[in-house]
């Protein structure tokens, strides 16, 4: 004669793992048959019937006999499906969101590049010394006074280039409608 869930269920809450191992093996595939209808992913299914059946020596502490074990067992695999669902509703949320941070990213990278592009074309555009002196007091991030000691120019001279400069890009940026 056949033991009943039922009873495997109460030895295997008191810590008969030959009792679990037999419910184990009756309904597993009872509840990844759910768990696969629930969630429509044979993966998340067989995901949740692995999780599910890792969780029932703690669950069944909680199994009191009240009802039968399978009706028991069925609001397990119901309630671990509507958390996953939860889960994937949260990380869906949180995805739209990255997405749009990505996007906005995205378009301040490519504001940047198309700045950075347009003023190397207007510094093409500019007389080599004028390059000269912004490359040494922007980009090297030198002073007037030593700019004007590597180019062999007075401090001045480099204070009226980079006015020069600052002149003709803004000319050249109102001439492009920036």
């Amino acid at each position: 004669m056949e033991t009943t869930d039922e009873n495997l269920a109460l030895a295997a809450a008191g810590g008969d793992r030959a009792a679990f191992a037999a419910l184990v093996t009756r309904h597993y595939d009872r509840i990844h048959g759910l768990a696969w209808r629930l969630t429509g992913s044979a993966a998340d299914a067989q995901d949740l019937t692995q999780e599910i059946c890792a969780a029932l020596p703690a669950k069944m502490s909680g199994w009191r006999g009240d009802a039968r074990f399978t009706t028991w067992l069925y609001r397990v695999v119901v309630n671990a499906c509507a958390d996953l669902r939860r889960r994937h509703m949260t990380r869906a949320r949180a995805a739209d969101g990255w997405g749009d941070w990505e996007l906005a990213r995205q378009a301040e990278i490519a504001e940047a590049r198309a700045a950075q592009d347009w003023l190397e074309a207007a510094m093409a555009r500019l007389s080599p010394e004028l390059r000269e002196t912004v490359a040494l007091v922007l980009g090297e991030e030198l002073t007037q006074a030593e700019a004007g000691q590597v180019l062999g120019v007075s401090e001045g001279t480099i204070a009226w280039r980079m006015s020069e400069v600052k002149k003709r890009l803004r000319r050249m940026a109102e001439e492009e409608g920036l």
